[in-house]
């Protein structure tokens, strides 16, 4: 049996995401910024999808603007933020993802900016309080902090970290990526400068994304050339890719609760089925199903003498998983995650993300696999 279970690296694509996309790849070949009927029937693709994706989110379809995925994106908001809208000062957290954390400290070596950290407890919760604190100094300040963290599943209080923005009149930047098609998203309620989400997140393709900018705020151009996304994002679209973006969004938003509750389910059930075997374990970030994401589990496993190859070992079973974000796997470092939460480094971790095509079969194999691993040295 082959089980993957590490979907907040990416997802399988849907089906049906795929069918929305042959035809494309077979005839819709025509550059959206021709003039000719080839051309315009492209663009007509685009600006479908476009519409589409605001539907979901309930904004202005001129409010998104494509991108090559949720990286850019992010890059796109913190830099137009400094380039365009006078940002000085940046306050986000030690546990984003570093699409946004290289990103403040690239611009901040540019000398361009300054950074502050918002304190972070133990499971990953942001210290409202230190956040106003920062928020009183006087400078022209973007907000950017994660919708909910990638690797230890804890969701941020995004409407209250909205109002205190509001309140010292800084910008607020949400990396959305691991929430987007999860959870409803309603930005005339949410108010938000920024918004960034990746298909492959929710079972559309890589190399697609997108970032909602509020109208109210004005920003320039990022990558320079053309004047494709009206002059925000030069480079000839990728249509395919943006239908299927629009596609995958529309399966999720189907029946976005019953496919939270079928998730969680299989959440809360490998919880207490790892708890009911083990007496030395715990769950790095927030499992609380109103304060986590559903997708995802964060576990700590007891020190053994296998336990570096718990990881290896699963894979040679053929279960999927990971020790943390599919971005730094390559590194030798742990975790810059774990590490700002003071997790215990010398026991192993191992992240378990679900989706909406996981089955219970599949979590019970997995678990008889973990347990295997470390039957023989608990005995």
């Amino acid at each position: 049996m082959v089980v993957y279970l590490d979907n907040a690296a990416t997802t399988p694509i849907a089906p049906e995401v795929i069918e929305a996309m042959l035809p494309v790849l077979k005839d819709g070949f025509g550059n959206p910024s021709s003039t000719h009927s080839f051309g315009r029937k492209s663009k007509a693709l685009i600006e479908t999808s476009r519409r589409s994706i605001a539907k979901h989110l309930n904004c202005q379809p001129s409010e998104i603007i494509f991108t090559s995925g949720g990286t850019e994106a992010d890059n796109m908001a913190l830099r137009s933020s400094v380039n365009v809208l006078g940002v000085t000062h940046i306050i986000t957290s030690r546990i984003e993802h570093h699409a946004v954390g290289h990103t403040a400290e690239s611009i901040k070596k540019e000398g361009k900016v300054s950074v502050s950290y918002v304190n972070i407890d133990e499971k990953g919760h942001v210290d409202l309080s230190h956040l106003e604190e920062l928020l009183k100094i006087d400078k022209k300040t973007l907000v950017s902090l994660m919708h909910a963290n990638n690797e230890i599943a804890t969701l941020l209080p995004m409407q209250k970290v909205s109002d205190l923005c509001r309140k010292y009149g800084a910008y607020f930047h949400s990396d959305t990526v691991q929430t987007m098609a999860h959870y409803a998203i309603d930005l005339q309620e949410r108010d938000l400068d920024f918004l960034t989400g990746a298909a492959h997140k929710f079972h559309g393709p890589k190399g697609i994304g997108f970032i909602y900018v509020n109208k109210k705020t004005k920003i320039g151009s990022l990558i320079h050339g053309g004047a494709q996304e009206r002059g925000f994002r030069g480079g000839t679209e990728n249509v395919y890719g943006i239908v299927g973006m629009a596609k995958a969004m529309d399966l999720a938003y189907e029946d976005v609760v019953g496919h939270q509750q079928h998730v969680q389910e299989l959440k809360s059930y490998m919880i207490d089925e790892l708890k009911a075997y083990f007496d030395d374990i715990y769950f790095h970030g927030e499992t609380d199903p109103k304060k986590s994401l559903y997708t995802v589990l964060n576990v700590c496993f007891p020190a053994t003498d296998k336990s570096s190859m718990l990881l290896f070992t699963l894979d040679l079973k053929g279960v999927a998983v990971s020790g943390g974000s599919a971005c730094s796997s390559g590194s030798s470092k742990g975790s810059h995650v774990l590490e700002a939460i003071n997790a215990d480094m010398t026991r192993p971790n191992a992240r378990f993300s679900f989706s909406r095509y996981t089955t219970k079969e599949e979590i019970d194999y997995a678990l008889e696999q973990v347990k295997a691993v470390f039957e023989k040295t608990l005995a």
